[in-house]
Formats: structure tokens, sequence, C-alpha cells
């Protein structure tokens, strides 16, 4: 059975214009403390849960912690033989030192947030690293000896051209890669983004762009070897992510450090969005936890279409009303693999308005 274990590294050197995640570029004197709690909190667990066969350090910026520090992590997380683990990293912040640290302490599976390879667009979206900076981090990893290398993309930023986009994606595969994950960029309240978008400063993203450069990529990922495993990730055939496909099947999995969310037998919890209250209330002998919630069963069998809808495996639709799900499929959104309906191409730029349109459906046919 699967189970996985995601620790929140909230601390960055510098916090993006469109990040509005629970990360904090002020903090780095926290980090020994803060690492001294993740480690603490894995404790409580030991011998209560499964023996993890993914761990994934997300952020933030995780490459910000030592490769000592990933290591004490590490060793207070039981976990399979051959348990993936997934280090998120900027390019600019690892090297060929840091990363044989990172795959001697265990990390099989190194993440980088390259977003862009044009300089322009990195420089709109407030990113630090250069371009070459993403090739000497490939290379720099290939020799530590990790070798599933994945790479996370935006599309969307102002002045982006599709010359931009395709030049990203074919920069990405020259690399050879074997996951890209790409997200439309946002414009998320209460960020620099915002307030740069609000003043006139530059654009809002136009969702018609971002459409075609979603369908852009999805054209040049497949035609590389990629296939599209949830509606913003692709990877080559055996390199999907543990992690991503534990949350898609709805698995269960610890959270570890501020701000995370776990989910184990049913029941969703988070934890406190601060560091400096994540660290006292672990020294403490107190839960981090600040808030929970236990899905009955419509309200699971609901968040089971809405995330296995997202998948190319698709959702059972079997107590839908037909004629929706005829509708749907007629429309070229959806088509019909056995009992299970998968998005098209077409589907997937529409996923949310679709979901709610099948969660309707089975309302009024009485399903679950």
């Amino acid at each position: 059975m699967s189970f996985g274990i995601y620790v929140h590294v909230p601390f960055c050197a510098v916090r993006c214009d469109y990040c509005d995640f629970a990360t904090f570029d002020d903090r780095a004197h926290l980090i020994d403390s803060y690492v001294d709690a993740c480690v603490s909190d894995l404790r409580r667990y030991s011998g209560a849960v499964p023996a993890a066969t993914s761990v994934f350090f997300g952020g933030g910026t995780p490459s910000l912690l030592l490769p000592e520090q990933v290591d004490a992590i590490l060793a207070a997380a039981r976990r399979t033989a051959g348990a993936e683990v997934t280090l998120e990293a900027n390019p600019d912040s690892v090297d060929a030192e840091s990363l044989a640290g990172y795959r001697a302490a265990g990390v099989t599976r190194l993440s980088l947030g390259v977003q862009s390879t044009r300089p322009a667009v990195l420089a709109a979206l407030g990113r630090t690293h250069r371009p070459e900076h993403v090739r000497d981090a490939v290379v720099a990893a290939r020799g530590a000896g990790i070798e599933e290398i994945s790479v996370d993309l935006i599309y969307g930023a102002s002045g982006e051209t599709p010359h931009d986009w395709r030049s990203t994606l074919d920069d990405v595969l020259d690399l050879g890669v074997d996951h890209v994950s790409a997200y439309s960029l946002t414009v998320e309240k209460g960020t620099p983004l915002a307030r740069r978008v609000a003043a006139g400063d530059v654009d809002a993203p136009d969702e018609d762009r971002q459409a075609d450069a979603y369908v852009a990529a999805d054209s040049v990922l497949s035609a590389a070897g990629m296939e599209w495993y949830e509606i913003s990730s692709w990877a080559r055939p055996g390199h999907e992510c543990r992690q991503n496909r534990l949350y898609w099947e709805q698995g269960d999995y610890l959270g570890i450090g501020a701000a995370a969310h776990g989910h184990t037998a049913g029941r969703r919890w988070w934890n406190v969005r601060t560091p400096e209250s994540y660290i006292d209330r672990v020294h403490l002998g107190e839960s981090p936890e600040a808030g929970s919630e236990t899905l009955d069963g419509a309200a699971r069998a609901e968040e089971a279409l809405t995330l296995s809808l997202r998948t190319r495996a698709g959702a059972s639709v079997a107590d839908r009303a037909e004629v929706v799900v005829a509708e749907l499929v007629a429309a070229a959104l959806l088509e019909r693999v056995g009992e299970r309906v998968v998005l098209t191409l077409r589907g997937r730029l529409l996923a949310s308005d679709l979901t709610a349109r099948l969660s309707l459906a089975g309302a009024a046919s009485g399903g679950r």
C-alpha cells in the first residue's frame, strides 16, 4: 500500500512576485530549530503509520536546507526500500557539492523550479536564476547520481510570446528530463503581482493565450514521448511522481511542517501556518494541527470525482446522469474508456466546469 510524507520547507531567499504559498524570505534564522521540530514531529508518528513509499520536500525552497538537515529529517522518516524521495530546488540554489550531499542523504528525485528559460520571462516572474543555471543544475544532479529529474514551468507571464514558450519547452526537453509540470500563471490576491496588475503596470494573464500555451505544451511533450497523467503533468512512461499520484488517488500521507496538509484514514488535517508557531507547538509537545475535517461518504465520492477526473485514468460516472455524460462525450469533452470517462484535450481546458456539471448530474440522479 502506498503511503507518503510531505515535508513543507517555508523558507525562501527571495519571494516570487506571483507566490501566495506559506513561505517567508526573512526567517532563515529559524531553519535549525525548524528542522529539529520536523524531526520531533516525525518521531511522534513512529510505528503509528506505514513505511513511506514516497517523501516529498516542498516549499518554499527546500534546497535552502543543508544536506545534513535533509538527512536528519529522512532519518526520522520510516521508508520502504526503493522509496521515492523528491526535493524541490531553485536552479541557482544547488551545486555539485550540495547535490552530492542530498543524494547521500537519500534524495532520489530532483524537482527544479525552472518556470521559463527566457530571461525576460524570468524577470517578469520575479525569478532570480538565469537560464544557464538550469543546465548546470541538471548536469550536477546527474553527476551526483540523481537520475530522476523533473522541471516545473509557468506559462502566461506578461510579455511571454508563443515563441518564448515553445523555446522553453524545447530547452527543457533538450536536457533529457523525465517529468514536466506546467502551470498557468494565476494572479493571487495580496501578491506583488496582483498589485502590479491592479496598478496597470503589467497585463493580467490572457486565458485564451494560456489555453493555446497548454495545447502547445501537450503537443510538444507528447511528441517527445511524454504522456500526460494529470492535467498539469507529463512524464516518460514509468517516471510519474509517486507522491503526485498519491494525492490524486486519495491516498494517505503525513503533512510535516508549517502549513503542511495530511490525510490519514479519511481525515484531512492541516498544520499552523507560520514556522514560529509550528516550532513552538512541537517544542511544547503539542499537536501542530490547526484544523481538520472528515468527509462523509457523499463528500468523499465527490472529491474522488474531482481528483480522478484530472488524471489519465479518468473517473467512474456509473452514478451520474447518463444524458449529461452522453452530451459531454458527443461534444468531444470526454471519452469513454470502459466504464470510466477521461478528459479529452479540449476537456482538460474546461476541467473545473465539467467536474461541476458531472457533480450536479450525480446529485440530480440521486447518486452518491
